[in-house]
């Protein structure tokens, strides 16, 4: 009896060893399952105010054009607004574009906070840029395709002339003939003065040559027209940004824009006024660098003709150019000067003309 009582309390002692021994391997010392799905921290959050519709500058903010979005409480800037009742009924101070957070800086409490905002042009200017307006025609406007925000090549032909250094006047200059030279005292005792006799004043301007057939002939050599200049063209700002075509609104300048009356109906027997076209641009705004600036209002003053070229939407290539004289076309294109012949073409041509223009050439005299 004794011996069996023995057996059983060993039996249930290592049935408890055995339980305890598994419960401790399953809880504690078995790894976690590969695809066990990890505790993740959820990242404390907070909304922001944005719009949600595009407002443009001066529009008063509600609740129709703003909304909430949450957003990581460490990504939170200074100036952003948690609250709708922050935002509204108050004034965007420039244009809005829908999804942007809204910040302080973006709004305006009063219409006399806005008017002094600046102008709308000046938020699209890059810090350390300049916006510059040149004059502009047809062709030098790529026919009026350009629009804000494309990229141009400004090129400049200037005319080079001969001048006189000390007079700074064209050459060649005018001359004369002096003679008869006497001194006359002044009147009433004052200093002698020199009196002269001037002909041929004002006469053809012109040089003395000697020729090869009369070696002890001088002639007087007048020129046939007034001096030509020599043309250089070049490029003198290789991309600038186009920042508007034409004059800019007076409503976005922060200056109310009076209406025009509309025309008055006309009555029976009348003729209805004829309807003015708009006429096209005649000024542009780049965005230059300051010197650049400089540079273009220095050519301008000087009479320079300017012209752009379109460069191509996401062009990033450095362009360098030579500058494009007569020269330059004679050596590059390998142009050989035309020899004079005892032969040539009839009819006449003093002018090559436009194309589809065909135009009068002057009549062959007998």
């Amino acid at each position: 009896m004794r011996r069996g009582r023995v057996f059983l309390y060993l039996s249930l002692i290592l049935i408890l060893l055995v339980a305890g021994g598994y419960l401790l391997y399953t809880r504690l010392l078995q790894p976690a399952p590969a695809n066990a799905p990890a505790e993740v921290a959820v990242p404390d959050r907070v909304d922001i105010v944005v719009i949600t519709q595009n407002a443009p500058r001066g529009t008063v903010l509600d609740e129709t054009v703003l909304g909430l979005i949450p957003l990581p409480r460490d990504l939170l800037i200074s100036g952003m607004f948690t609250d709708l009742a922050q935002v509204v009924g108050r004034q965007a101070k420039f244009d809005l574009d829908s999804g942007i957070p809204l910040t302080a800086n973006m709004l305006v409490d009063t219409a006399a906070q806005l008017s002094t905002a600046g102008s709308v042009a000046s938020l699209s200017i890059p810090e350390g840029m300049v916006a510059k307006s040149i004059p502009i025609n047809r062709l030098a406007s790529v026919s009026y395709a350009l629009r804000p925000g494309d990229r141009v090549v400004v090129i400049a032909s200037m005319q080079f002339i001969d001048l006189d250094a000390d007079f700074q006047t064209k050459l060649p200059n005018s001359t004369a003939l002096v003679y008869g030279s006497s001194i006359a005292l002044g009147a009433e005792g004052g200093p002698p003065r020199l009196t002269s006799e001037i002909v041929s004043g004002g006469g053809p301007e012109g040089r003395i040559e000697q020729t090869e057939e009369l070696t002890e002939e001088n002639i007087y050599v007048v020129p046939s027209e007034a001096q030509r200049p020599r043309l250089a063209t070049q490029i003198i700002i290789p991309s600038a940004t186009v920042l508007n075509v034409g004059d800019f609104e007076l409503e976005q300048a922060g200056v109310a824009n009076v209406e025009a009356p509309p025309p008055a109906a006309a009555g029976e027997g009348e003729e209805a006024a004829p309807v003015q076209e708009e006429a096209p641009p005649d000024n542009i705004t780049l965005i230059v660098t300051p010197q650049e600036a400089v540079n273009l209002t220095y050519l301008i003053d000087s009479g320079v003709e300017i012209s752009l070229a379109l460069r191509s939407a996401g062009d990033s290539t450095v362009i360098d150019t030579d500058t494009a004289t007569i020269q330059y076309f004679l050596d590059d294109y390998s142009i050989p000067l035309p020899a004079k012949l005892p032969y040539g073409l009839a009819p006449r041509v003093d002018k090559v003309p436009t194309a589809g223009v065909q135009e009068k050439q002057p009549e062959a005299t007998p």
